[in-house]
């Protein structure tokens, strides 16, 4: 979607909480002197025990397993009344070592049932407040929040079942806990053994809009058809069979809204049955051309293949006359997709559509066809970018995992703002309707749809194909999925604000509003910064500072084909980045996943320093000069400025010795043990002293505090007098046996006149005050207001007010 507890798994699958691992872990190993704390203690005690399903580097076991299920489903669209019916046999598949009694099947669309544990856990953030010495505040609700409540009142929401059987027609017992189903088996599943069950479902379609959902449908009441058009788009519409995995078991946990879902992989044979001027988009790959697609739709198809640009199938002029009328007339559009995860659709009479080949080549899917479908309101910002941001995508995406192994990607605007399932996305972004009939886009409009095309696309590869799982996970998804759009979205153009740089995630960085990464999707309090932009940020400062390019991408790359087709766990993706990179990451892991720390590296001291030759002719010289360039007090300087003589001055008669030798004049004895130090020098001794006396360079000792606690690399640079510059990087185990306090000795060969650290904003340290030094002034801006009078009651101008007249509905002037 556009913008945690692990679970231990031994040999025998064993649920336990992270807070119970992190909670023995810290019983078993506790620090009882001092304040030392190790920011660089190993995972391995946090994380599950390696075993047969999942080895200690990150990849599949020598046993791994995960189940399957196909799904062959018949399903009406009643345009009418925006409701489907549908049956469905699904073909499960026990590839685990363990005997089913039962299987447990997600109904999403109960979550919209008012009764649902989603609706009524959720929480009123308005109060009114109470003002004893005037009139009193109200509590505010929304014209959205009231439309929601109307609609979910005035509909009945949720799925209907009307059978759930075995194969050969059996009635199977059956038991709804919310959005889940337990559907008890006629006979326990072995290990290896396959069952197949018959379900008839049905629900009235949510209307997007009122109630904010991944899917639904969209009313356009000002078509020129009679009562409007609608789009509908379908996902989560089929009670799917819930995730049976090695590490949690059963996977059904309630569906609240948040966290999103995990699937077993498969194959589906559905069959749309839509009123026949609508065109269809769904997963997969369309199996009856020839009787939905007229010749020419046929024809325009095949040039797409090779085009250059994208090739409309069905163009503006048609699509708009399309929308006109409407039919009783139906057609069954029939789809099979392998191999996927999940199942989603859209349908509509207003949808244009256009369409180019990826020529991506390989063995894998060498031709893909990238696909737009939207209405008239897309308008020129669709038809220059929706396909194309497909294409682009997947040529970067491919590049740091694996070749797109669909043989199509889609791209279809509706109500949806993003969303993602296999081999087709929902995207909102339109153009805006100008009184004089153009159509007109916004830039922050043409940025959000590349964008959203960009991110859910990219979902295709995580999580559709790297099959995490959402519902406890929102970060392995959305987190790598942002970080690969902002690479992706870069490469498009640079100049747009992705949000996945460092500097965009200060603010939250610093918060007191946030958890740790790794918290279960539906506990995270800012699911934006937490999920998207803060794991994403993490992984470009993994890539550009502490691995380099090379190694992050090939172990990046490693991590998605070993889990291909298959549903990594956190712990997995931790291990594959050590163990292919070849680099200690706990402590990143540690510092940006399982705390609320921030980077705030205060440079607070530097010391300029030089090497004593030893030599009391020289060394104490110095001394000298340097207690002359000490201030002379304010106290000598009026004196002399007053013409005071000294006592001294008045008498010199009496001047002696001291008067003419100062105490940093040297004698025969300090020379004399000058030369005894030099004698008593071993012969390397003497050349190591002899050198470093002879090249005389400039030695500093940098101060440095962790205040933010996030312990990274030091980043600094160093400014010349010359006014040449030099970057030297420090590495995080710099804090190894001190993370809170460091001093580091920097030696050079020209003199240093200031220094800096992270200069370029790449650790997202949130202060970049105490970044310099010396410190530096940090510029920024101050603007002018002009006070405005009071808008309470008792500041309201009552005696002009009541001249003013009543002003009808129509009028464009109403105050």
């Amino acid at each position: 979607m556009h913008r945690s507890s692990f679970w231990l798994a031994c040999a025998a699958i064993t649920i336990v909480n992270l807070g119970s691992v992190g909670d023995v872990a810290a019983s078993a190993i506790k620090q009882t002197k001092g304040s030392f704390e190790d920011k660089f203690r190993q995972l391995d005690e946090v994380l599950p025990t390696p075993n047969v399903y999942r080895s200690a580097a990150g990849e599949p076991g020598e046993r791994y397993w995960q189940q399957r299920a196909d799904y062959d489903i018949q399903v009406r669209l009643d345009e009418e009344k925006r409701r489907l019916d549908a049956s469905e046999t699904i073909t499960y598949y026990n590839n685990s070592p363990y005997t089913l009694k039962y299987i447990w099947v997600q109904l999403d669309q109960n979550i919209f049932r008012n009764d649902s544990r989603a609706e009524r856990s959720d929480t009123f953030g308005s109060h009114p407040e109470t003002d004893l010495n005037g009139i009193d505040k109200p509590a505010r609700i929304s014209l959205g929040q009231l439309r929601r409540q109307q609609f979910m009142a005035d509909n009945e929401l949720g799925f209907a079942i009307d059978k759930v059987a075995a194969d050969n027609g059996q009635a199977l017992s059956f038991t709804i806990v919310g959005t889940n189903m337990r559907v008890d088996l006629a006979e326990p599943l072995a290990p290896g053994a396959q069952t197949e069950l018959a379900i008839d479902f049905g629900f009235n379609i949510v209307e997007e809009d009122a109630v904010g959902a991944r899917s639904g449908y969209e009313h356009f009441p000002d078509d020129a058809r009679e009562g409007g058009n609608d789009i509908f788009l379908l996902a989560q519409w089929y009670p799917r069979v819930a995730a049976f995995t090695d590490y949690e078991a059963w996977t059904n946990k309630e569906f609240l809204g948040r966290g999103e879902f995990t699937m077993e992989f498969g194959e589906f044979n559905v069959a749309i049955d839509v009123p026949a001027d609508h065109i269809v988009s769904a997963s997969g790959v369309l199996q009856n051309p020839q009787q939905v697609l007229t010749a020419t739709q046929r024809e325009r198809l095949e040039q797409a293949r090779t085009a250059d640009r994208p090739v409309f199938v069905v163009t503006a002029e048609e699509a708009l006359e399309n929308e006109k009328e409407g039919t009783d007339e139906r057609k069954v559009w029939r789809f099979k997709a392998e191999n996927v995860r999940d199942f989603a659709w859209a349908s509509s009479r207003k949808f244009m559509w256009d369409a180019k080949g990826y020529q991506q080549g390989g063995d894998i899917q060498p031709e893909v066809m990238a696909m737009s479908f939207f209405p008239k309101e897309g308008g020129d910002l669709w038809k220059k970018y929706s396909t194309e941001s497909v294409i682009h995508t997947m040529e970067v995406y491919s590049r740091f995992s694996f070749d797109y192994p669909y043989p199509t990607a889609q791209s279809v605007n509706g109500p949806v703002g993003g969303m993602e399932y296999p081999m087709i996305t929902f995207n909102g972004p339109r153009t805006e309707l100008q009184e004089d009939g153009s159509r007109t886009y916004s830039l922050a409009e043409k940025r959000f749809l590349i964008g959203v095309v960009i991110h859910e696309i990219g979902h295709i590869y995580f999580p559709m194909i790297v099959n995490s799982d959402e519902r406890q996970w929102t970060w392995m998804d959305e987190g790598l999925n942002s970080f690969l759009d902002g690479v992706a979205g870069r490469e498009w153009d640079p100049q747009i604000p992705w949000g996945v740089e460092p500097r965009g995630i200060i603010d939250y960085m610093k918060s007191s509003v946030q958890v740790p990464i790794m918290t279960q999707s539906d506990s995270v309090l800012r699911l934006g910064p937490n999920a998207y932009t803060k794991p994403a940020a993490a992984l470009n400062i993994l890539r550009e500072v502490i691995l380099g390019r090379d190694l992050f991408d090939f172990a990046f790359r490693e991590y998605a084909q070993r889990w291909m087709f298959k549903r990594p766990t956190p712990a997995d993706f931790f291990r594959t980045m050590e163990e292919a990179s070849g680099v200690d990451l706990d402590w990143f892991w540690r510092g940006w996943f399982y705390s609320t720390d921030h980077v705030d590296i205060s440079l607070d001291r530097a010391y300029k320093l030089r090497l004593d030759t030893e030599d009391p002719d020289i060394d104490w010289q110095r001394h000298r000069e340097n207690e002359a360039d000490k201030p002379v007090s304010f106290f000598v300087q009026r004196n002399e400025a007053e013409g005071r003589k000294t006592w001294v001055e008045m008498n010199p008669d009496v001047r002696d010795f001291y008067d003419e030798n100062d105490r940093f004049t040297v004698t025969n004895k300090q020379r004399n043990k000058y030369q005894k130090f030099l004698d008593k020098l071993e012969p390397w001794e003497r050349r190591v002293f002899d050198r470093a006396i002879a090249e005389d360079k400039n030695y500093y000792v940098l101060d440095f505090s962790n205040i933010g606690g996030l312990v990274m690399p030091i980043l600094l640079q160093m400014t010349y007098a010359d006014g040449s510059t030099e970057d030297y990087r420090i590495p995080a185990e710099i804090w190894r046996r001190n993370a809170k306090n460091v001093s580091k000795l920097i030696v050079t060969d020209k003199e240093v006149v200031s220094f800096a650290v992270d200069p370029n904003w790449e650790t997202a340290d949130v202060d970049i005050a105490n970044n310099y030094y010396p410190r530096k002034i940090i510029e920024s801006r101050i603007e002018a207001f002009k006070s405005e009078r009071g808008t309470d009651h008792i500041s309201r101008d009552l005696m002009q007010e009541a001249k003013s007249k009543l002003k009808s509905a129509e009028s464009d002037n109403d105050e």
